[in-house]
């Protein structure tokens, strides 16, 4: 087999930073691993029951591309009463991630701009890269907030998408309502495709959750399971938007996903009667837990939501600060994974209390260094 078999889009893409520090973490003896973008504690039992069930029962061959018709029938549910809006329909998608895929891969031609907030998820740029656009980077450091001038200043005749993350991964920020306000009706008198990713959308702290498609009905949303329900291997999420925009998105998951997994849409479908809320308050107190002990050491912005911190590094670049942390068998993950920048780090807080309690005191080492 040659190089020269692999195609152009693929020597355009690097391999994930985060995945070298999971593959770094297996050869290490006892890391104190706050590098994990997943939740602590594991798929609550009722899930794991369906799941089984709906084995025992024979779910195991296709479902409908658009997924089974309890599920999409109590989600639709749920949308009709939060937004009021008849077009707004929904579909299962084979993970958030696969959302994300078919969400960039029904909208964006080659050459079209793709807009992406300054940190990003690390997956943006990539998928925008398979789908042949071109990522329109807008900072946001050093507060995290979003300028809807910058973004209006950024549009061009080529602006195709706004891809928007709230809670945000890695910074945790969680935009305002006037931004999301904003923002919302900039893309709407644009003309240009608003998607939201709201995977985090249950860990928010310090206020209400609020959605740009509350003042955009054309804002494309992308949602799932695996955070939320700590399903992350299960591979189930959904997507909501206009009708004409869905059914194009089911049209091509024919032709890649074929379905989200069967059996565990039984699972997220019980999912959706489970009471997580014990769960997410536990992710505030340990939010506050790690802020508190940080803060008179590094400058943290942020950390509104989801489960991150996003601290500027105390000295040197964000990777030098990094490897000094590796060195003392703790695991983070260096800022230029998410950004041009290598001036900050990331840390999960969905752990343990004793390893939140012990990582805490090997960064405030680190720091007085």
């Amino acid at each position: 087999m040659s190089d020269r078999w692999i195609s152009d889009r693929l020597h355009k893409i690097d391999a994930s930073g985060i995945r070298k520090v999971f593959d770094l973490a297996a050869k290490m003896t006892d890391p104190c691993n706050l590098s994990i973008g997943q939740p602590h504690f594991d798929t609550p039992e009722p899930i794991k029951q369906a799941i089984r069930t709906a084995i025992d029962q024979g779910k195991n061959a296709y479902s409908q591309s658009q997924g089974i018709a309890p599920l999409i029938g109590k989600l639709q549910a749920q949308i009709d009463a939060e937004y009021a809006q008849p077009d707004r329909k929904l579909f299962i998608t084979s993970g958030t991630s696969g959302g994300l895929v078919l969400a960039l891969q029904t909208l964006v031609n080659p050459g079209d701009e793709v807009i992406v907030f300054d940190p990003w998820f690390v997956m943006y740029k990539h998928l925008v890269t398979m789908a042949g656009g071109k990522v329109v980077e807008i900072s946001t450091y050093p507060d995290f907030r979003i300028d809807v001038n910058k973004v209006a200043e950024a549009i061009t005749p080529r602006t195709k998408v706004i891809l928007f993350n709230s809670p945000a991964n890695p910074t945790g920020a969680v935009a305002s309502p006037a931004e999301v306000e904003a923002l919302a009706k900039l893309a709407l008198d644009k003309d240009i495709a608003l998607v939201s990713d709201e995977i985090y959308r249950s860990f928010t702290y310090d206020g209400e959750f609020v959605s740009p498609a509350k003042w955009n009905p054309e804002t494309l949303v992308i949602d799932g399971f695996s955070k939320s329900h700590s399903m992350t291997g299960h591979r189930v999420g959904w997507a909501h938007g206009p009708d004409y925009l869905i059914q194009q998105m089911i049209k091509l998951q024919q032709f890649t996903f074929v379905c989200a997994p069967h059996p565990m849409q039984y699972g997220a479908l019980a999912g959706l009667e489970v009471d997580l809320s014990a769960h997410y308050a536990e992710y505030k107190q340990k939010r506050d837990f790690v802020r508190g002990e940080l803060a008179p050491l590094f400058e943290i912005e942020g950390a509104q939501g989801a489960f991150y911190l996003f601290p500027k590094a105390p000295w040197g670049t964000g990777s030098e600060f990094v490897a000094k942390a590796i060195e003392n068998s703790l695991l983070i993950i260096p800022g230029k994974v998410f950004s041009p920048a290598d001036t900050h780090f990331r840390i999960s807080y969905a752990a343990e209390q004793k390893t939140l309690e012990r990582g805490c005191e090997l960064l405030k080492k680190l720091a007085k260094g």
